[in-house]
């Protein structure tokens, strides 16, 4: 009777083929590549134990998803531009911009929902256009061209406002269900988060400008010798970064049913925070979408652990400032031995070529 032996040359290729798998599933899996899960994970555990008759509830996960949908916006709002190696120091302001500029012309114009949220996004657009002319055309350092460009955006938001919030009945309905709205105990803010979120990285990972973007940020000179226009895309990241943070200040005011004139600064460092953290995941040394949304999940369930354990007010700040500074450090070190191995690839390239034009 014929029986089926596998011989030795067809089984070797299989175990070496699960072993890459195993191999590669464990390195997905690592604390350098997931870290910030290890930790939320880690900060349930305490916090189930420190406040058990309140945290560790379904209430909490909804709390945790909807008080940090607008940070999620706001976080992913700076991913883009941090990408192509450029500050956004506007984006705050600008979400407050939004949100005024939209529920002053539904209050003092009877404009509709959706007419005075065209105008609330094409005023951070315009933001978004001068970010671009001082940072790309006039070469000013993107940190504080887009600092300066945030004070301007808030002292005209002052004059314009008079420092009060724009407040009517009007801005219930409509233009509240812009934000409020819930499905399955979730709401829309949520949805509107985790549709950018997944957006955002099959941008930056499956298309060739998002690719651009990490070349131009992690070496501009050499993605200017690859004939990358590094310009152009920094100043088209304001944009999107500009877009994204007039659709996140629209989401805020729905939020409060008002336009306040300080509604997004309270979003600069969580959003920093976030974003920063976020390149330490999944993607190390790159800015991504899916670890941000991740950080923003850590940094929220933390503070919302602290307020539900009755912690001192001060507590969810210095969490926030202690994981932004140890982000930042693991960031800096993961973009340095990344751009230090890619560099040694390109001098190897190049020279490569110089001695084959020599010859």
């Amino acid at each position: 009777m014929a029986t089926n032996v596998a011989q030795p040359d067809q089984v070797a290729p299989a175990m070496a083929a699960q072993r890459r798998l195993v191999a590669s599933a464990l390195t997905n899996l690592s604390v350098r590549k997931i870290g910030a899960l290890y930790v939320l994970v880690l900060i349930c555990v305490i916090f189930s134990f420190w406040a058990p008759a309140t945290f560790p509830t379904v209430a909490t996960v909804k709390q945790v998803l909807d008080s940090n949908s607008v940070t999620m916006l706001a976080a992913l709002a700076l991913v883009v531009p941090l990408a192509a190696r450029t500050f956004d120091l506007s984006f705050a302001y600008t979400m407050s911009l939004s949100g005024c500029t939209s529920a002053y012309f539904v209050v003092s114009h009877n404009m509709s929902v959706l007419e005075a949220s065209v105008l609330g996004m094409l005023a951070a657009l315009l933001i978004g256009v001068v970010n671009g002319f001082v940072v790309v055309v006039m070469r000013i350092d993107s940190f504080i061209g887009t600092l300066a460009t945030g004070s301007l955006v808030e002292a005209f938001i002052t004059f314009f406002t008079n420092d009060t919030s724009i407040n009517s009945a009007k801005l219930a309905g409509g233009f509240s269900d812009l934000g409020q709205y819930s499905f399955a105990g979730i709401t829309w803010q949520v949805v509107y988060a985790l549709v950018l979120a997944a957006g955002l990285w099959i941008f930056m990972e499956y298309t060739a400008t998002g690719r651009r973007l990490y070349a131009a940020g992690f070496n501009p000179e050499a993605a200017r010798l690859a004939n990358i226009r590094v310009n152009k895309l920094r100043f088209c990241s304001l944009l999107v970064s500009a877009t994204i943070a007039g659709f996140a200040g629209l989401v805020l005011a729905s939020e409060l049913s008002s336009g306040s004139p300080s509604a997004g600064t309270d979003y600069l460092l969580p959003a920093f925070a976030a974003v920063f953290l976020g390149a330490t995941q999944f993607k190390n040394g790159r800015f991504n979408a899916w670890g941000t949304v991740l950080a923003v999940l850590m940094l929220g369930t933390g503070v919302v652990g602290l307020g539900l354990a009755n912690a001192p007010s001060w507590a969810a700040d210095m969490f926030t400032g202690v994981v932004l500074i140890a982000a930042l450090a693991v960031t800096g070190l993961q973009r340095r031995r990344v751009r230090s191995a890619s560099g040694n690839s390109l001098g190897r390239i190049f020279r490569l070529r110089l001695r084959l034009r020599v010859s």
